[in-house]
């Protein structure tokens, strides 16, 4: 049918923006297609005149350059976005409360009137009552994320959860998870020459240099495995 066809195409279009490579597969994973039909739908993207670019092996991305004109959410898709602002409203980081406050104005920006009137509606009839106060323990994740996305070194002073003595160190950040509450930085600890975990509300001070390093080949599943089998973290 020719309808879920061009719904396809469109949400195609969408993927491929999202990410800068996307795999045949990822594509006809959420779609529900044949990987053939996917090549299909490159085909009719390419002939309509999308720069869809094939890297051979690994996957399609779209012309450096092109990009989509904003898209309409859907009510669902809205409500989802309002109830993501009260669960992240309550973040013990301030830097991710407030770049999310304003990412999500600009996406009620572009919502039609109606919709801006319904999400009000929903944001006033949602709490989240954890850390109903708004206590405010670390605000360094956003700058922590830009230096593992950019491989910056980071030099910080920290404080020992267990002893409470304050050490300094450089570090090479390399991802993140969040647990009761608090954000966990995993990173290479050049003092400690190996990997070490640090809770962002225990940094006492922190500075983003401007030394980039060698991209570390991380999985971070893989890592999680690997603590479960030795039956414990390695947090400084």
């Amino acid at each position: 049918m020719e309808s879920p066809r061009l719904s396809r195409l469109a949400a195609i279009l969408i993927q491929l923006q999202s990410k800068r490579l996307v795999t045949s597969t990822e594509m006809a994973e959420k779609h529900g297609v044949s990987i053939r039909t996917i090549y299909r739908d490159i085909r009719a993207l390419e002939a309509a005149g999308v720069p869809v670019c094939t890297e051979e092996g690994r996957g399609y991305s779209l012309g450096e350059g092109y990009r989509l004109p904003p898209v309409a959410f859907t009510e669902a898709e809205a409500n989802a976005l309002i109830t993501a602002e009260k669960f992240i409203s309550r973040n013990k980081d301030a830097s991710l409360v407030q770049n999310y406050n304003e990412a999500i104005t600009k996406i009620k920006a572009i919502l039609r009137y109606k919709d801006k009137d319904k999400a009000e509606l929903l944001a006033n009839r949602i709490a989240f009552f954890q850390n109903y106060n708004n206590v405010t323990t670390s605000n360094y994740l956003s700058s922590v994320q830009l230096a593992i996305t950019h491989s910056q070194a980071i030099h910080l002073q920290y404080e020992a959860i267990s002893t409470k003595t304050t050490s300094e160190r450089t570090i090479e950040p390399l991802a993140l998870y969040h647990t009761q509450e608090n954000w966990i930085l995993i990173a290479w600890c050049r003092l400690r020459k190996a990997h070490r975990e640090f809770r962002l509300d225990r940094i006492l001070t922190l500075q983003v240099l401007d030394e980039y390093f060698e991209p570390h080949s991380f999985d971070l599943m893989a890592y999680f495995k690997a603590i479960l089998e030795k039956g414990n973290t390695s947090q400084s």
